[in-house]
């Protein structure tokens, strides 16, 4: 199952997660709160919030654009780079020439329900350090293989399954992520 990735909206996420923590954060932090929020969202609507696709690690599951976007990996996420700082040693930052929003309606991309599903995110999470995360993830998400100094795949549908969605929820989920990305494909060549 793969859902369409829209950049605009993960670097919203993420500069939103970032100034929630004073502007910077460990990547790693970052990464696994951008990954609870898109599971919690896929979870609870069929659809995550930045779309990414989803790998295990040895320190536990990451988006994959995105943790290429901070390792400086990704050369087509241009956008990224203009509101997200190179890790400095191993934080990342919003950057500095980049003022605040000054509503919550500046993250045009994200919903009143993706604003409330990475708040609440960071809530939950904001004393953790990167490697409490890192155990708690190993820990509680049943998706999460070690994979032994590689990376596997996570298969959305495995997410569902263990949130105890069927198997005729998880084909309707499959199949609208396959109409969006069929959808945004076309309306990119328009």
């Amino acid at each position: 199952m793969e859902f369409e990735f829209r950049e605009r909206k993960a670097v919203q996420a993420a500069d939103y997660l970032l100034r929630l923590g004073k502007g910077k954060m460990s990547y790693m932090k970052l990464i696994k709160l951008l990954y609870l929020a898109d599971r919690k969202s896929l979870v609870e609507t069929g659809v995550p919030i930045t779309g990414d696709r989803m790998f295990s690690m040895d320190n536990g599951p990451v988006l994959s654009r995105i943790y290429d976007a901070i390792k400086g990996q990704a050369r087509e996420m241009t956008i990224w780079r203009e509101y997200i700082s190179p890790p400095d040693g191993y934080e990342v930052a919003v950057r500095s020439d980049r003022p605040p929003p000054q509503s919550l309606t500046a993250y045009d991309e994200l919903s009143r329900y993706d604003i409330r599903v990475l708040t609440d995110t960071h809530l939950k999470y904001a004393r953790c350090s990167k490697w409490d995360l890192v155990e708690i993830l190993h820990r509680e998400l049943p998706e999460w293989k070690r994979p032994h100094g590689s990376s596997t795949r996570i298969d959305p549908a495995e997410i569902l399954k263990a949130a105890g969605k069927t198997q005729a929820e998880i084909q309707r989920i499959a199949k609208d992520a396959e109409a969006s990305i069929a959808f945004a494909s076309a309306r990119g060549q328009a």
